[in-house]
């Protein structure tokens, strides 16, 4: 069996980073990939990266930044106020690729989870 997910678009908002007491580091944004469709339409992705790969999205990542993105599809669940549970689908991210940003022909930086 294989929970493998790749993906590349333009991020759309600034990261959010958070720091741990542990020492942990977590940090969250998303993603809009566009489908080869003639409505042009956009799939959005919720990703979350850990460690030394939140650290370099945090710093080097903004709205409109071009990434790869590997990891795996996982799930939040939580239950709401009246008692029903829900759960939100997110991408847990591995390797990410910094691709440039919208003005940047930049080159292509690989950062992998260690």
């Amino acid at each position: 069996m294989v929970n493998a997910v790749m993906l590349v678009g333009r991020v759309g908002k600034d990261p959010e980073m958070r720091y741990f007491e542990s020492g942990r580091v977590k940090t969250t944004f998303s993603v809009a990939v566009n489908r080869p469709t003639k409505e042009r339409e956009t799939d959005w992705f919720d990703i979350e990266l850990w460690g030394r790969q939140a650290e370099v999205a945090g710093e080097y990542v903004r709205k409109g930044s071009l990434v790869g993105i590997e990891g795996r599809l996982d799930f939040n669940s939580w239950s709401d106020d009246s008692g029903v549970k829900q759960t939100k689908p997110y991408v847990r991210g591995s390797n990410l690729r910094l691709l440039g940003s919208k003005g940047d022909r930049g080159g292509d930086t690989q950062f992998t989870e260690g």
